[in-house]
Order: C-alpha cells, then structure tokens, then sequence
C-alpha cells in the first residue's frame, strides 16, 4: 500500500524556502516577485519548479535557478528537485504581489 504523501505540506515548505531567496537587483523574495510559475511535486518527493527571471540576460541567470535547486534539495522530503526556466510568458510586474509592488512603491 503506498504512503498518502502530502503534497500541499512540502509545497507549502518548497515555498518558504522560495522566499528566502531573492533577485539580487530587486529587495524582493522570488516568490512574491512572481518568478515562480509551477511547483509540482511527485509522488516520488521529486520537485519540478517552472520559473522565470525578470529578464533573459539577468545576472544571476546561471546561479538564481542553482540556487533554487539546491535549496529545495535540502528540505528533508525533497528527493530530487529539477529548476526549468521559462521566458513563456514574459514575466512582468504584473506578476509581482501586492506586498512586493508596496515595498518597491509601485502601488
């Protein structure tokens, strides 16, 4: 009989450890920045993490989605965690969250 594994309890854990990481150029978390666009998890513990960055020559286009993976990796739970970058569609501030658009004054 397999273990019922809770998904939304490590997808609640991969996302706080999302927003422990920020863009280097923005005081803003990933996540609330809206950079990730899919966390999917499964039923193995392996996590796949659909994101974006806030332009394709960003200089922290080859370290952000490391260090996203490797942080993911060291939740307990994580067995194996795979980062995939999209620029489809274009992120923009739109995407951004109410507390991230107020702490950069944009509301």
């Amino acid at each position: 009989m397999e273990q019922e594994i809770n998904t939304q309890e490590l997808g609640e854990k991969i996302v706080t450890v999302l927003k422990t990481i920020y863009d280097p150029e923005i005081p803003v978390d990933i996540y609330e920045l809206g950079l990730i666009y899919d966390v999917m998890v499964s039923t193995d513990y392996d996590v796949k993490i659909l994101m974006t960055l806030t332009t394709p020559n960003c200089p922290v286009a080859e370290s952000l989605p490391m260090e996203v993976e490797e942080k993911v990796k060291s939740l307990d739970m994580v067995k194996d965690c795979e980062v995939e970058i999209t620029f489809d569609p274009p992120w923009s501030q739109d995407l951004m969250s109410e507390g991230a658009k107020l702490e950069l004054g944009l509301l």
